[in-house]
């Protein structure tokens, strides 16, 4: 075993040099690299593609099927880059004064690596790899398209868990949920003409912004006690050909973020009493909120493991940002789901992203114990 299975910063920084941006969207590269570490720990590694270069990872130990004990997700596509110059190369992986740089470092190759390394370790103890299942998935980034694709893989049928770990960046607090999400895109049509004339023209602009103008306006209810309030959000926004026309046609996106499955029906209908007949509305993602019961066996066992390394018990912590678990979850047997991970919340999707070495290094020990906590003998 080389130092390269063992080392959680080595595997981060190599998974940091392999680009997988979403969008494009291309996770080949990157799951190669962890199939070749997860093969060389012992596990049985299938790779499965759900579009163009498009791929999600199981692992499992060899001669059983996936499931049974605890499971492992993360996701292997990362955000683009954005337009700001970048401190140290955005895929370089670099390590200064006691963080790695890198697009995807805490969102969330940190989390990966961390737990590879744990599986790692577990296999130089033992001799053979631990009893878990390890999914990693592609597409998360553009509303977790891969889990969704795994969800109805014939390879994970019927496959429960007593838990699972949700690798994405909280610091290594454990999260118990988060916000469900709805995508919405908006059309505006109107009629072209010549700008010196526009009053023989309907300025599909026009028409858009005083919708984006009514959404913001609108009350969107009480908050959630646990998971927090609803939120809008306009993501992106397009108009017109050219500057000296009256622009027929306008498009802008709606992202919410949600405390309830139920909430999710009336935003559609607030955002569609907002819009004028010429506005067509188009939903594009629909993904529910997920939390597990405090009290709940499993996630009082990881609970009570994060507080021996060290991480404070924050109570029923929730995130407002989605995670495959919303898509795993119910789809194997509503199995608690933990969100877990070594990054820092407050980086993600920024530029001179970085995950902490130390918070890095403790993720792979409590991951480790977590391996050994919820192995075959266990009573949970």
């Amino acid at each position: 075993m080389t130092r390269q299975h063992t080392d959680p910063v080595v595997l981060l920084q190599d998974l940091i040099r392999i680009p997988s941006l979403n969008p494009p969207g291309d996770e080949v590269a990157c799951a190669q690299f962890c199939a070749g570490i997860l093969d060389a720990i012992g596990f049985a590694v299938t790779v499965i593609g759900f579009g163009e270069r498009r791929v999600n990872l199981i692992a499992h130990p060899p001669g059983r099927r996936p499931g049974g004990t605890l499971g492992f997700s993360g996701h292997l596509d990362t955000v683009p880059l954005g337009g700001k110059a970048w401190t140290y190369p955005p895929f370089s992986g670099e390590c200064v004064d006691g963080r790695v740089y890198g697009r995807g470092s805490s969102d969330m190759k940190g989390g990966i690596a961390a737990f590879m390394s744990a599986c790692a370790r577990h296999h130089a103890n033992t001799g053979h790899c631990p009893d878990v299942t390890i999914i990693l998935t592609g597409g998360e980034e553009t509303g977790c398209e891969g889990a969704a694709a795994l969800a109805t893989s014939p390879l994970l049928a019927d496959c429960m868990f007593r838990g699972l770990l949700i690798g994405e960046s909280t610091r290594n607090y454990p999260v118990l949920g988060h916000k469900g999400v709805a995508w919405f895109e908006c059309t505006a049509e109107g009629r072209t003409a010549h700008a010196a004339m526009p009053e023989f023209g309907v300025n599909a602009i026009y028409k858009a912004t005083d919708a984006i103008a009514r959404i913001r306006a609108v009350d969107l209810g009480a908050d959630d006690p646990i998971i927090g309030k609803t939120t809008i959000n306009i993501g992106t926004f397009q108009g017109g050909l050219n500057i000296n026309s009256v622009p027929d046609r306008a498009t802008f996106t709606v992202d919410a973020r949600t405390g309830s499955a139920d909430s999710h029906v009336r935003i559609a209908d607030t955002i569609r009493k907002c819009l004028c007949n010429a506005i067509s509305l188009q939903k594009r993602l629909d993904i529910p909120p997920v939390v597990a019961s405090p009290n709940d066996p499993f996630v009082q066992a990881v609970r009570t493991i994060a507080t021996r390394h060290g991480i404070p018990d924050r109570g029923i912590a929730t995130v407002p940002y989605f995670t495959d678990a919303a898509i795993l979850s119910p789809a194997f047997g509503n199995a608690p789901a933990v969100i877990i991970g070594p990054g820092e919340p407050d980086v993600a999707h920024q530029t001179d992203e970085f995950c902490p070495v130390d918070a890095l290094l403790t993720a792979t020990n409590l991951y480790h114990d977590c391996i050994e906590a919820f192995g075959p003998t266990s009573e949970l």
